[in-house]
């Protein structure tokens, strides 16, 4: 009896200390968007580059600029009819997409979500984390939408090590084979761009500061850790693992960045789960 009273009580209090932090974030996303988006008119900041793309010449700001679009042709071909509509439609429909989003990454949980506080600073921003997050999700029932993390931020694809370490090369072989037929077709018609990308895009950034806040750890000491913690997460079966390993391996750590976490909520969704047997290995 005492013992059933004290595992009511730490349950109640879990719970107090849950929907605290959640009141805490909801709190937070209403400040963000309610109080600081008037003051710095910056909603959008990151949804910007993706709508004023110039498609001959992508890669023509530095990172970190307003407007500097850091991914792939693939993705640039992509963003390229956005142009087409108007500034406001095109961001009421890109946050549309974005929260929706989040409402498939939540589910009954799509409350914890939005209080996450990196989730409202990419919301702001309108960056593709989430897209991320839900991609890497999914990724574990269909590999091939590894494809878009591969085409875009690149180095998050350590997450593939899951894959790998778990003997399962079907799925390794589809995530890297649909992501391979793509960039070759983009290679063919964009050849230009993608040596554009690689000169004006990347090399440029190695070593380099961003001209906008992030986390101050460096690349070469984030992303052996993200390998080593997927891998060890691949071995005793701990699916957050991968989440977590593409978050640190960002190629900048922004806080936002950290929205990508959210997709832990999502992997114990039976429907992610179905076809996890070791057949495809």
């Amino acid at each position: 009896m005492h013992v059933a009273k004290i595992l009511r009580f730490d349950a109640g209090r879990r719970r107090a200390v849950r929907d605290g932090l959640t009141v805490a974030g909801l709190l937070f996303a209403a400040y963000v968007f309610v109080i600081e988006a008037p003051i710095t008119r910056t909603v959008g900041f990151d949804a910007w580059a993706y709508w004023s793309l110039d498609f001959e010449h992508p890669y023509r700001l530095a990172a970190g600029a307003l407007g500097a679009f850091p991914y792939s042709p693939v993705m640039a071909r992509l963003f390229a009819p956005a142009g087409l509509l108007a500034w406001p439609t095109f961001l009421f429909l890109w946050l549309a997409i974005l929260v929706a989003t989040v409402l498939w990454l939540g589910w009954r949980r799509s409350l914890l979500v939005f209080a996450f506080p990196p989730v409202a600073v990419d919301l702001y921003h309108g960056n593709i984390h989430l897209l991320m997050a839900a991609a890497i999700a999914l990724g574990f029932r269909y590999p091939a939408a590894w494809a878009f993390i591969l085409l875009t931020k690149i180095t998050p694809g350590v997450g593939l090590l899951w894959f790998a370490v778990r003997h399962e090369w079907r799925r390794l072989g589809i995530a890297i084979g649909v992501t391979a037929v793509i960039a070759a077709g983009s290679l063919l018609i964009d050849g230009r761009l993608w040596v554009e990308w690689v000169t004006e895009g990347l090399l440029p950034v190695l070593g380099r500061p961003i001209g906008q806040p992030a986390i101050p750890l460096p690349l070469w000491l984030r992303l052996p850790a993200a390998a080593a913690l997927v891998i060890w997460g691949a071995r005793t079966d701990r699916r957050w693992t991968v989440p977590a390993s593409a978050a640190l391996a960002l190629p900048v750590m922004w806080f936002a960045g950290l929205s990508i976490l959210v997709a832990i909520w999502t992997l114990d969704r039976p429907a992610l789960r179905e076809r996890e047997s070791g057949a495809l290995r």
